[in-house]
C-alpha cells in the first residue's frame, strides 16, 4: 500500500465533499416539501393523483438508483432539446453542467423515499389532535404547522436521517454523469498509478466520517423535537 498516495487521496476525496453535500442539500430542499405533499395525497386518496403517486413511489422503490440515473440522464437532454427547439431557446443542452442533472435525479429519487417516510409518520399522529385544533378555532394551515408537523417530525426523524445518509452515499454514483464529487475525483487521481486500493479506502473513510457527522446532527435535532411529543401546541 502506497501511504503517500493514500494521504493524497484523502485530501482529494475531502475536496469532493462540498459538491456531494451541496447536491444532497438541494435534493432535500426540493424533496421534503414534495414528499410531504405526496404523502398527504396518498393519505387523502385524492383521485388520479393518488394513483400517480403510488406508481411513482413503486417505480423508485423497485428500481436501482443507478438505473434511474441512466434513464433520466439519457431522457432529460432529449426532452429539453425538443422544448428548446420548439420555443427557440438559445441553450445548448449538452453543455449543461452535470450538477443540474444531479439535482433533478437525486430529487426525483429522494422525493419518493420521503413520501413514504412522511406517510408513515403522519399516521402516527392521532386524528383527535387535528379535531382538537379545529375545535379551538385553528385553521388547517395552523393545525398542521403547530400540531401535526411537529409531532410528525418526531416520528419521521430516524427514517429521515436514514434517507439523508443514503442520499449522501448515493451521490457517489454521480461519477456516472461525470459529476466531480468524492468518488470521481479520487478515482481519476488513482488512474495515474493504478492506486485503486488506496483510493477506495480513502473514499470509504471520507463517506464514513461525513455520514457519522450527519447522524450526530440528526440526533441533536431529534432530542430538540422531543418537546413536541404528546400534542403540545407551540
Amino acid at each position: 500500500m502506497d501511504t503517500t498516495f493514500f494521504v493524497k487521496a484523502l485530501g482529494i476525496a475531502f475536496s469532493g465533499v462540498p459538491i456531494a453535500l451541496f447536491v444532497a442539500a438541494i435534493a432535500l430542499i426540493i424533496a421534503i416539501p414534495l414528499g410531504f405533499i405526496f404523502a398527504l395525497l396518498r393519505l387523502q386518496r385524492v383521485p388520479v393523483l393518488y394513483q400517480f403517486v403510488k406508481i411513482y413511489v413503486s417505480f423508485v422503490r423497485g428500481t436501482p438508483i443507478i438505473i434511474q440515473i441512466f434513464i433520466l440522464y439519457s431522457s432529460i437532454p432529449l426532452l429539453l432539446t425538443g422544448i428548446f427547439e420548439r420555443y427557440n431557446v438559445p441553450i445548448e443542452v449538452y453543455t449543461i453542467h452535470p450538477l443540474w442533472y444531479a439535482f433533478i435525479i437525486f430529487s426525483f429519487n429522494t422525493t419518493a423515499i420521503l413520501a413514504e417516510v412522511f406517510r408513515g409518520a403522519l399516521q402516527t399522529v392521532d386524528e383527535g389532535q387535528k379535531e382538537a385544533g379545529y375545535a379551538v378555532g385553528l385553521t388547517t394551515f395552523q393545525v398542521y404547522r403547530r400540531i401535526i408537523i411537529p409531532q410528525m417530525l418526531v416520528a419521521a426523524m430516524p427514517n429521515l436521517c436514514t434517507a439523508t445518509v443514503n442520499l449522501i452515499k448515493a451521490t457517489s454514483l454521480g461519477y456516472a454523469i461525470s459529476l466531480p464529487e468524492i468518488t470521481l475525483r479520487t478515482k481519476v487521481a488513482a488512474n495515474v498509478g493504478y492506486h485503486y486500493v488506496e483510493a477506495y479506502l480513502a473514499i470509504f473513510i471520507v463517506y464514513l466520517v461525513v455520514c457519522l457527522l450527519v447522524e450526530y446532527g440528526f440526533k441533536i435535532m431529534e432530542r430538540k423535537l422531543r418537546r413536541y411529543e404528546g400534542g403540545v401546541i407551540c
